[in-house]
């Protein structure tokens, strides 16, 4: 465990919290984050991670915009998606899922590209879905959660996977408050 790889993870516990209550804050947070996310993973030979933290990168500078855009005096307002949408990204996720594992496990010395990349395109659609201020961003942050606590841990990366525990936690949490958030009936378009 570097020192880098404790950087990060503070970086990532502080970010989420912020997330959770709905501040634009985050954002500056999950900027150096995933910045030196992509370092450690590399080091690790978790390809699809590293490449993650670039598109982490480019969404949370998209979602910086959008959440500016949207913050009023009692936040950032929140939705749901409807079902025909929810039902889109459901079969765009998995079969970018089953794309990018294949490439990367035939393709590089990647240790577990299939749980690597389900890490990767889930993180993906709910990074997504959280720059749109959307509740089911929760719902894939806590399957992420859950799939990579015991992945990073196999990899020695017991500090990031300490933090995805109390990441876990943060989601449940931050479904909780996006839930009552978007009962209010002021649902973000």
């Amino acid at each position: 465990m570097s020192q880098l790889e404790w950087l990060a993870a503070a970086l990532v516990l502080i970010n989420v919290a912020l997330v959770a209550l709905r501040s634009v804050w985050n954002y500056p947070f999950a900027l150096v984050a995933v910045s030196l996310y992509a370092i450690v993973f590399y080091d690790a030979r978790l390809y699809s991670d590293m490449v993650l933290q670039g598109f982490f990168f480019a969404l949370n500078l998209y979602g910086w915009a959008s959440w500016l855009r949207a913050k009023d005096d009692s936040g950032v307002p929140v939705g749901w998606l409807d079902a025909q949408s929810r039902h889109i990204w459901a079969a765009v996720t998995i079969i970018a899922w089953a794309a990018w594992s294949f490439a990367m496990d035939r393709h590089t010395d990647a240790v577990a590209p299939w749980i690597d990349g389900a890490i990767a395109m889930l993180s993906i659609t709910a990074q997504w879905l959280l720059a749109r201020r959307r509740v089911e961003s929760w719902y894939l942050w806590i399957l992420v959660d859950l799939i990579a606590i015991p992945l990073f841990a196999s990899r020695g990366l017991y500090a990031t996977s300490a933090v995805y525990v109390v990441l876990l936690g943060l989601s449940i949490d931050g479904l909780i408050q996006w839930r009552r958030a978007a009962a209010t009936g002021r649902v973000a378009l």
